[in-house]
């Protein structure tokens, strides 16, 4: 099994910058690709950020393009998500997500419990 912890989430005023963390541990040498999902109230859950193993493969929902940055270190088995220039649409728990395959676009395996991001305006 794999577990993952978020950190970072909280209130931030619109415009303004959050860096979350994501720590794997456990059996990590099954996971490859990492990414960052949201869910707001009352919505579907969206990807917001995805990145290859080797991180010179990414994905960026069309809402946070521009704004957030995905970046991963492996010796530290750590997954972060820069996010800049927040906008009150941005609020909603975020979750870390591994997965077994090297694509960016396939199954995630593992999900951490989340944490709020909140923008206010």
């Amino acid at each position: 099994q794999v577990q993952l912890v978020e950190s970072g989430g909280g209130l931030v005023q619109a415009g303004g910058s959050l860096r979350l963390s994501c720590v794997a541990s456990g059996r990590t040498f099954n996971v490859y690709t990492m990414a960052w999902f949201r869910q707001a109230p009352g919505k579907e859950r969206e990807k917001v950020a995805a990145i290859t193993w080797s991180g010179l493969r990414t994905y960026y929902g069309d809402s946070v393009k521009g704004r957030f940055t995905i970046s991963r270190d492996n010796a530290k088995n750590t997954v972060n998500l820069q996010m800049n220039s927040l906008k009150p649409e941005d609020t909603a728990v975020y979750y870390c997500a591994a997965s077994r395959e090297s694509s960016l676009y396939g199954d995630y395996n593992y999900w951490g419990q989340g944490t709020q991001v909140t923008v206010s305006s």
